[in-house]
């Protein structure tokens, strides 16, 4: 599991959020995007991709997408 991948991963997720915008230091919850939804799929995109489960207390916790990276790997 690669830090840029998982930033691609993610940015995925948002349909409207220019990519470039996209770095392992970026808010996510800051991003006028961001969404409970958008939540749901990052948390399913996880799953899916890395089979890991992580829970909305995970993504609360996470502040960049680093953050979010760092969970998922502790949990594989």
């Amino acid at each position: 599991m690669e830090l840029n991948e998982f930033v691609a991963h993610f940015a995925e997720q948002f349909e409207d959020t220019d990519k470039s915008v996209f770095t392992p230091q970026t808010v996510f919850h800051e991003l006028d995007e961001y969404s409970s939804l958008i939540a749901l799929s990052i948390i399913a995109m996880v799953d899916e991709e890395y089979d890991v489960a992580i829970k909305g207390n995970d993504m609360r916790a996470a502040v960049t997408i680093e953050d979010l990276y760092n969970i998922v790997k502790s949990k594989k």
